[in-house]
């Protein structure tokens, strides 16, 4: 499943599960709209694993604490810490780093 933010508090759900999977997106990019179903699939399929998409306009708190400066991003974090992030509209490169942090 995945969660859609409704407040500026990702750093509090990174802090309450143990693998976040985060898509930082915005309403105006398409890239954004193209991964999001990509980015479903992947969540329906790691059951243990917290999937979050974070509209990086509106909770620049969140957008802090990875590197976004090109949408879409996605950012993985383990333990309460950043691991490793991706900026592509590509889903091989997307499922890569959801191997990486799940241990798939």
């Amino acid at each position: 499943m995945v969660q859609e933010l409704a407040a500026d508090n990702l750093s509090q759900l990174i802090q309450d599960n143990d693998t976040v999977i985060v898509q930082y997106s915005a309403t105006w990019c398409g890239n954004c709209r193209i991964m999001k179903p990509k980015f479903k699939k992947l969540a329906s399929e790691n059951n243990d694993t917290t999937f979050v998409v974070v509209d990086a306009e509106k909770y620049p708190e969140s957008r802090k604490l990875a590197t976004v400066d090109n949408l879409p991003t996605f950012a993985a974090f383990k333990s309460g810490a950043f691991v490793n992030q991706v900026q592509t509209n590509k889903f091989d490169i997307l499922k890569n780093l959801v191997d990486e942090v799940t241990g798939n």
